[in-house]
């Protein structure tokens, strides 16, 4: 445990931080099981709707730091084509 009071403060900042970031982390990937799960029913509306949210989620969490564009443009495309193989 830290003795100096700013490290003290950090520790608290830091865990803090810890809980928002897996908070979204967590959020993105139940969204993104929400549309594979969505495919799999083959229910197009669903599916789309469910890829707008997940891409959304995916575009803030690539301007917050949490993961790498790169990710997130594999995600979106994965996720794209997916929903498009429903009832093509």
């Amino acid at each position: 445990m830290p003795q100096i009071q700013s490290q003290k403060k950090r520790v608290k900042t830091n865990n803090k931080r810890n809980l928002a970031v897996n908070s979204q982390k967590s959020a993105l990937k139940t969204a993104i099981k929400a549309v594979l799960s969505a495919v799999e029913a083959n229910d197009k509306e669903a599916a789309v709707a469910a890829l707008n949210t997940a891409n959304s989620k995916l575009d803030k969490a690539v301007a917050k730091g949490i993961h790498h564009k790169n990710y997130a443009t594999r995600q979106k495309s994965r996720l794209a084509k997916a929903v498009n193989s429903i009832a093509a």
